[in-house]
């Protein structure tokens, strides 16, 4: 039986794989957990926790071999192969993921763009040419795309997935703003950048919050040594 990974776990592989390819650029060719944790601000212990899911692949006084280690954890996320993408959606943001050329280089191939507009169709987002909506079904059938990448207006967005999963569609990158209620073999990664924004607005206003408390506190301080000066 194989065992249950937590979402937290998996959460944090981008960002191991992220780190590690760092390293290799740097030509780095071992790592300790104590090393890696210093760049990531993650503890030894929880790295070594959540590569212990997957096999350690570390060696006591020896550490992790870099590239073994990047090797592997693309292998865990899939990006040993490829994956094939549609976006619906040739606005900003879906020519803005088109034209990202990273995602290509992990794997992620962006095969056809998709929108409603007829002003668009015909251009390329990416090198790739935008295709009519009315075209999007026949595509799906024939090319058997895995990921539909959703970047339209929200009061579209069900029924637009509902359809493309319908058709064989197995994975859905939703960029906009409605919860999507599909069948549990289908995979939704969310991505809420409004959501994104107002995190960050609170980490902002509570850092703002944090400095003012610790100088209230320094001037409070302040004036009890001057007051006490004063009484001496």
């Amino acid at each position: 039986m194989q065992k249950a990974i937590s979402t937290a776990v998996i959460k944090r592989l981008p960002r191991y794989y992220r780190y590690l390819g760092e390293l290799r650029k740097q030509e780095v060719v071992r790592i300790s957990s104590k090393e890696l944790s210093e760049r990531m601000n993650v503890t030894a212990s929880q790295i070594r926790q959540d590569l212990n899911n997957f096999g350690g692949f570390g060696q006591q006084g020896y550490g992790y071999n870099v590239e073994h280690l990047y090797t592997e954890i693309g292998k865990i996320l899939g990006l040993d192969q490829e994956h094939k993408v549609v976006i619906i959606g040739a606005g900003n943001l879906g020519q803005a993921i088109a034209n990202y050329g990273d995602f290509a280089r992990r794997g992620f191939a962006i095969k056809a763009v998709f929108d409603i507009k007829q002003e668009l169709i015909g251009k390329e987002a990416g090198g790739v040419k935008i295709r009519s909506m009315s075209g999007l079904k026949e595509y799906v059938l024939k090319q058997k795309p895995e990921i539909a990448a959703l970047t339209i207006p929200k009061e579209h967005a069900a029924q637009v997935a509902n359809d493309v999963v319908s058709w064989g569609i197995k994975a859905i990158w939703n960029f906009t703003p409605t919860e999507l209620r599909l069948p549990k073999d289908v995979v939704v990664e969310n991505v809420h950048l409004t959501e994104s924004l107002m995190r960050l607005s609170y980490n902002i206003r509570a850092a703002q919050e944090k400095k003012e408390q610790e100088l209230g506190k320094q001037i409070a301080a302040e004036a009890c040594m001057e007051s006490a000066a004063t009484e001496e």
